[in-house]
């Protein structure tokens, strides 16, 4: 419905709350499905690194949806009457992400009655008067920001120490013949080049006259520095982990060396066997080749007897008429 004109007013008033009590029904099934989907980690076969990521490629949520969503949505599972509040519209997702990383086993029906019904600002004095934190230091300062001011041209500003203030300027005057204006931007340019090919001369061992690795033994876990090497340049330096619907990971943090063929099932650190993943890729062949227990260490809650049952409640979708939702218990 894109039109509402045709309404009366009796009829629009009707409506709009028939409407907020849908909305609040759909937010918390789309909760209890994202913690599922959380919880067996299904983001990662998708191709992606992270929950979040996964919410902003393919499901179109913003940034503050994405975090009040996945905050709610893990409080909620452990406290499953986190939904029923929003559901009555006596909570909000942005109050439950609030107080959701101060809810305990103890604390959380006395402090989930206090906020209920409260909006942002009472909440923020309700965890202020319980989680009481140490005065803020007095100061005047510049918070990062980056930001486009035109094609290919950003505005970069943030705070540093007077530590960082002498270093930048030693550097302007070493720097005085190459950079004899001392700008920023250039000096910041060169400084970023040096620091990017020293990781990258850590991390995947580049170097412009790459020396023969030494031998080692044939079993060995060590990934010779020339296969680092080809590894990271084939890979272009992110995680190659490509989904069945042929989506590329491509994450660039925190990237891993790994066994395709792990080593030990005999796979060998070949240029062919070593592939770039990502931590949580990474974690998710490991699941895949050897089990959970292998990854987590013990076997997580969801994978155990499956009749074992959750006391997570789920919500069944609305009925044909968009009005009713009924809740069930999941296996």
């Amino acid at each position: 419905m894109t039109d509402a004109s045709h309404l009366d007013d009796a009829g629009l008033t009707a409506e709009l709350t028939r409407m907020a009590g849908d909305e609040r029904q759909a937010t918390a099934a789309l909760i209890v499905h994202l913690a599922e989907f959380d919880a067996r980690r299904l983001y990662e076969p998708a191709g992606f690194s992270s929950l979040f990521q996964y919410c902003q490629a393919v499901l179109h949520l913003s940034e503050d949806a994405i975090y009040n969503r996945i905050e709610t949505a893990r409080a909620a599972r452990r406290f499953p009457g986190i939904l029923e509040m929003l559901i009555a519209g006596r909570m909000s997702v942005t109050t439950a992400r609030m107080l959701a990383r101060h809810l305990t086993a103890e604390n959380h029906q006395a402090l989930l009655m206090e906020a209920s019904g409260k909006g942002k600002r009472d909440v923020e004095e309700i965890l202020a008067r319980h989680f009481p934190q140490p005065d803020v230091v007095p100061s005047v300062r510049r918070l990062p920001i980056v930001r486009p001011l035109a094609p290919e041209r950003y505005e970069i500003r943030f705070t540093a120490t007077a530590e960082t203030r002498d270093k930048l300027r030693a550097v302007q005057d070493l720097l005085g013949h190459a950079v004899p204006s001392g700008d920023l931007a250039e000096v910041f340019d060169r400084a970023l080049t040096a620091l990017l090919r020293d990781l990258a001369k850590r991390k995947c061992a580049a170097s412009r006259s790459a020396r023969r690795s030494p031998g080692q033994p044939p079993r060995s876990r060590n990934i010779p520095a020339a296969v680092r090497r080809a590894v990271w340049s084939r890979d272009g330096g992110a995680c190659a982990f490509v989904s069945e619907a042929g989506r590329r990971c491509g994450a660039r943090r925190r990237v891993e060396f790994h066994h395709v063929v792990p080593f030990a099932a005999g796979g060998e650190p070949t240029v062919e066997n070593i592939q770039l993943r990502c931590r949580a890729h990474n974690g998710h062949e490991v699941e895949r080749f050897f089990g959970a227990s292998k990854r987590y260490g013990v076997v997580p809650e969801r994978l155990q007897a499956s009749n074992r049952r959750s006391s997570f409640p789920v919500l069944s979708p609305m009925d044909s008429t968009g009005t009713s939702m009924r809740s069930s218990r999941l296996r």
